[in-house]
């Protein structure tokens, strides 16, 4: 498994796009910004984009969601929650895939599993493959998603954490914003997520 961060937008949110060497697949996870910088990674390493995951429906994390697709025919998979009219919602185009808790999906030999961590947005995931998990803005190294937008809910973010720390093992934790870092850091370090030990 490659994991190539792009950094995009005046936000800088993390456009990650894992592939499968042996095949050369890869999904596109939040594209939110600078398709051009996009593509210009997939066509230059020859990838074919399979899926365009996305872990919530903020517009950091989608604006360029619509000229990837058009240009690749990956499939757009959200969760419902996040769709519909506002600022902080997202309306995928026609033939997206609504997931949820569990689902999977391949890209050449690589598994994605879906784990749903709302709390920043009602519709907030986490996307699992091998020992990397993508966890959009639900946590950060050190910290974790405002709350304090539309559709944020602390108790539900709070829970969310708490089912990260209760996950089996270590995982390198791939964020929508600044660096990486490690599950059992986190369990360590992070205020929220030890907080929401104690409360959940």
């Amino acid at each position: 498994m490659l994991i190539k961060t792009l950094t995009v937008g005046q936000i800088e949110t993390n456009c990650y796009i894992v592939t499968d060497e042996d095949t050369l697949q890869c999904a596109v996870i939040d594209p939110g910004d600078e398709s051009n910088t996009i593509m210009d990674y997939l066509e230059d390493n020859h990838l074919t984009a399979k899926y365009i995951f996305l872990t919530h429906g903020h517009f950091d994390h989608t604006m360029a969601v619509n000229a990837v697709q058009e240009q690749t025919g990956a499939t757009v998979c959200m969760s419902r929650k996040d769709t519909g009219r506002g600022d902080y919602r997202f309306d995928p185009p026609k033939g997206s895939v609504f997931y949820g808790e569990g689902d999977t999906f391949s890209v050449g030999s690589l598994t994605f599993r879906v784990m749903e961590t709302p709390g920043h947005t009602p519709g907030g995931v986490c996307l699992i493959c091998q020992d990397a998990i993508f966890s959009g803005d639900t946590l950060f190294r050190d910290s974790c998603g405002r709350t304090d937008l539309p559709g944020g809910d602390m108790s539900a973010l709070l829970a969310s954490l708490k089912r990260l720390y209760d996950l089996p093992g270590d995982y390198e934790v791939w964020p929508g914003h600044m660096s990486p870092t490690t599950l059992d850091r986190e369990r360590r370090s992070n205020y929220y997520m030890k907080y929401a030990v104690e409360v959940c």
